[in-house]
């Protein structure tokens, strides 16, 4: 885990916030959880074995913390930017809520704001369905 992601699970803890599950897999749960022939189950899908930094998968609410961008890290070059873009674009149409933070956002607390206003609404979502 990294020290902002830390940062950002002692913000959580601090909030008194569900505790969310931490690299959560998401990809292998679609398809019936981790264990023999995953990668099987993975490719007849599409699926890769991703993971969220934070999650609440009764909620359908995840966090990623996006670290590297003002050192040209792995989020914000091509290649791992693009294999980003498609993990985000499978959980939503899985109907997971992804929240991208970094550590200026952390450390201010806007992100653990932002965190616990999505929370409101995929409580209020989960509700009506």
């Amino acid at each position: 885990m990294s020290q902002l992601e830390e940062t950002l699970a002692l913000h959580i803890r601090a909030a008194k916030l569900p505790e969310p599950e931490r690299e959560y897999r998401f990809g292998a749960a679609m398809v019936g959880g981790p264990g023999k022939g995953l990668r099987q189950r993975l490719a007849g899908t599409g699926l890769k074995d991703w993971r969220f930094d934070f999650a609440w998968p009764s909620l359908a609410l995840a966090v990623e913390v996006e670290g590297g961008a003002w050192v040209g890290g792995r989020h914000t070059r091509g290649k791992g930017f693009l294999e980003d873009l498609r993990k985000y674009q499978a959980a939503q149409r899985m109907g997971w809520t992804v929240y991208r933070t970094a550590g200026e956002l952390i450390k201010s607390g806007e992100a653990l704001a932002t965190i616990n206003h999505l929370m409101k609404i995929c409580e209020r979502e989960t509700k009506a369905a």
